[in-house]
């Protein structure tokens, strides 16, 4: 039966202390809600209808990129309430499953499993906790079947006791929780519309419930604090730092690793600690990465060598290539096979050729350069003039002695060898010794100054 999703992400989330709405906190570098929305798309669901509340202006500019359907909660009158302003939006003859937007982890097996022959049921997805303190507990009859759930603030001591919970994620065909939704009532401790309810009137109704539940309880944990926010994102971490040991890769300490988007590392991979990986990332097997480097939206080859506090943003490293240690390479950035990029050098919208080597306190911006350039300390292309960049072009075998700057636009043939401390300004042809410096002097009985008593 075709899917429609609908994520509740109404709520204000006051015990985050924060402005931002609590959707919209981060784990792993992207929105909560996000993570739920993802998931929604991952199960195939033909629309995503999203309840929206407060501070619904970030959440819809933040999350613009979504296929979705955005409908406003105006009052916070419950969960059942939430999803009652949907029906004018979601296709009523579809399988729903009710997601929130503060439950970021939930695996889509799981929810598969929940949504597996349903149809003409009622989906429920519990989870057995040791401690089940605020959790609705689920109410079974002798025969083990769900008659419904009673909130922790309306539950008996007796039913306090019981550790099977809801976790609030249920699935149900549109018209049939629409009629049940539309039975329910707010005669509660809350004085809220509770979406369990539900559950009562299809036992009532001889509607089966059918119930599922996770593997491991932190799937449908909610983030209502800071502190739940962390714990989950290292378990987030934990998660994938595991999946890359099991297929080859060696982490110096599972617990320093950073993962913000989506990895693809080959065996034999070595990371050291405190690595953080942003966007999308591949890595070749053999390489090595040195501890706090930071990677962002990179293709990085084999048996690279990436030395400590590197960064490399939006760039292409290929096969046995030599980076750091304190090395950046900024967009656009492009190495050959075998180049060796030292420490403190930023390279940035340039292409260095085969076995070129750039190894110490050096700038190069807006550069083409050929195979096995030797560029000496503190070289810098002078591609900026103030209001637009300009182009350097470095031929193949050229020699750049330390301290020297090549103004752009400016192009230096095959072979040529520029002397240290030059200042090169005009283009050079092929072989060619470019000096530019001032002559040397030498004066004899030189008294250095005195300091003035």
């Amino acid at each position: 039966m075709p899917l429609s999703v609908i994520i509740l992400a109404a709520g204000k989330g006051t015990r985050m202390k924060s402005s931002i709405p609590k959707v919209l906190h981060k784990l792993a570098n992207k929105p909560l809600v996000e993570h739920v929305y993802d998931t929604a798309k991952d199960l195939g669901a033909e629309e995503v209808i999203v309840i929206y509340g407060h501070g619904g202006d970030q959440v819809k500019a933040s999350c613009k990129h979504f296929d979705a359907k955005w409908v406003e909660q105006k009052e916070q009158l419950g969960t059942g309430h939430a999803v009652m302003q949907a029906f004018d939006s979601v296709n009523l003859n579809n399988n729903v499953l009710v997601l929130y937007g503060d439950v970021p982890l939930t695996k889509k097996e799981t929810l598969e499993n929940l949504l597996d022959n349903s149809e003409g049921k009622v989906g429920l997805l519990s989870v057995n906790l040791h401690n089940p303190f605020g959790y609705g507990r689920i109410l079974r009859n002798d025969k083990k079947q769900v008659t419904g759930i009673v909130e922790q603030k309306d539950a008996s001591e007796e039913q306090q006791k019981i550790q099977e919970v809801n976790t609030g994620i249920l699935s149900c065909n549109g018209e049939t929780l629409k009629r049940l939704l539309n039975n329910i009532d707010n005669k509660n401790s809350q004085g809220e519309y509770y979406l369990t309810d539900i559950f009562e009137l299809a036992e009532k109704d001889k509607i089966e419930i059918k119930t599922a539940q996770p593997e491991s309880s932190y799937e449908v944990e909610g983030v209502n604090n800071r502190l739940q926010l962390a714990t989950l994102e290292r378990i987030y971490q934990r998660n994938i730092a595991d999946e890359l040991m099991t297929n080859g890769v060696a982490l110096a300490d599972p617990s320093r690793i950073d993962v913000r988007g989506k990895v693809e590392i080959s065996n034999d991979v070595y990371i050291d600690i405190n690595a953080v990986f942003e966007g999308k990332v591949k890595i070749g097997s053999g390489t090595n990465i040195g501890p706090n480097c930071v990677i962002n939206n990179s293709v990085i080859g084999e048996n690279v060598n990436i030395k400590a506090n590197c960064v490399i943003e939006n760039a292409i490293v290929e096969n046995n290539c030599e980076i750091g240690p304190f090395a950046r390479l900024r967009p656009e950035t492009h190495l050959s096979v075998n180049v060796k990029v030292g420490n403190f050098v930023e390279i940035k919208k340039a292409n260095i050729g085969d076995g070129s080597k750039v190894n110490h306190l050096s700038y190069i911006g807006d550069t083409d350069m050929g195979k096995n350039v030797n560029v000496g300390a503190g070289t810098i292309t002078c591609n900026y003039d103030g209001a637009n960049k300009h182009k350097t072009v470095i031929g193949d075998n050229v020699f750049v002695g330390s301290d020297t700057q090549l103004i752009a636009p400016v192009n230096i043939s095959n072979g040529v060898t520029i002397g240290a401390g030059a200042t090169v300004t005009k283009d050079v042809s092929e072989d060619m010794l470019v000096i530019s410096r001032s002559p040397q002097k030498t004066i004899s009985g030189w008294q250095r100054p005195l300091k003035k008593k």
